[in-house]
């Protein structure tokens, strides 16, 4: 038996209905959260004497690119699970993935830097602290909704679903009516997974601040230590979703493969940085900066 003195509870905020439009506070946060950190990486890049309106554009793309990097990367997971290739490419129905946007925008990113010459490696280094940012802001919309839950557990910083409570679809299943609840009075107590991917997020933030302005860096070795951090931080995470309706691959979801092959490239990229860039300044930047409005104009 559980005791809600020992577990969290709080009514979830349902899915508006608005005629045949769907309005879920998931998909606003996160658009949100989209926007905050992209301001945030704007104003570090100005700050650094780059252009700030080719940042905006490549913004743009990047937002296009999450989107389908958000659907598609799960598209091998469907073929795996048995689904057909019609499943795997509709563009509207199926599961989308937070590791296939950040991955489907870093490459449409990546590509636009190019088109626009943008300095590549200082950008990204800027967009470490937006991508930080835009997971904590994101991640209010999933406590709101009450998705991403994970395994049953005791632990007192768990979520308890009482009778009534109308958490996301995708947890349908773990809901329960009054005649239904256990002897305490509720339907179960549940790793709220989004919760700590937040709070993950929040320290790292902090963390990434301190070892900027503490640690002597190279060009892009900011944004590989976001990379391996935020990779091994889903690694971890999901030991607690899995059985829970995540697509597999073995004894993994595939979000742990992703995060921890994610986390490898971070590594392999920090070492190359370090031996290959120069090393990371603002007097460097303003060089740099310079010389790119110099072949612009």
């Amino acid at each position: 038996m559980h005791s809600l003195i020992a577990a969290i509870a709080y009514p979830p905020i349902p899915i508006f209905e608005l005629g045949p439009l769907r309005l879920s506070l998931h998909g606003l946060f996160a658009a949100i959260g989209f926007i905050a950190g992209g301001a945030l990486a704007t104003r570090y890049l100005v700050r650094r004497g780059y252009d700030g309106e080719k940042f905006q554009s490549v913004l743009s793309w990047a937002l296009i690119g999450s989107l389908l990097g958000a659907r598609y990367f799960t598209s091998p997971a469907t073929l795996f699970a048995g689904g057909s290739l019609a499943d795997a490419l509709n563009p509207i129905n199926g599961n989308f993935s937070i590791m296939g946007g950040f991955a489907g925008g870093i490459l449409a990113a990546w590509w636009r830097m190019n088109k626009v010459e943008l300095a590549r490696l200082p950008s990204f280094d800027a967009a470490a602290y937006g991508l930080v940012l835009g997971t904590i802001v994101g991640r209010i919309g999933d406590l709101a909704i009450v998705e991403h839950l994970g395994r049953a557990t005791d632990a007192a910083w768990g979520y308890a679903i009482k009778p009534g409570y109308d958490v996301a679809p995708q947890h349908n299943a773990l809901e329960c009516t009054t005649a239904q609840a256990g002897p305490d009075g509720i339907c179960g107590i549940y790793h709220h997974v989004a919760a700590y991917d937040m709070i993950g997020a929040a320290i790292f933030f902090f963390a990434l601040y301190q070892i900027e302005r503490r640690v002597t860096l190279r060009y892009g070795q900011l944004f590989s230590i976001w990379i391996v951090w935020y990779g091994l931080q889903r690694f971890v995470l999901d030991f607690m979703r899995f059985g829970n309706g995540d697509a597999t691959i073995g004894s993994f979801t595939w979000n742990q493969v992703s995060g921890l092959a994610a986390s490898a490239l971070g590594v392999a990229l920090f070492v190359w940085y370090g031996r290959t860039q120069e090393i990371s300044s603002r007097e460097h930047d303003l060089e740099m900066a310079t010389a790119e409005a110099a072949a612009t104009a």
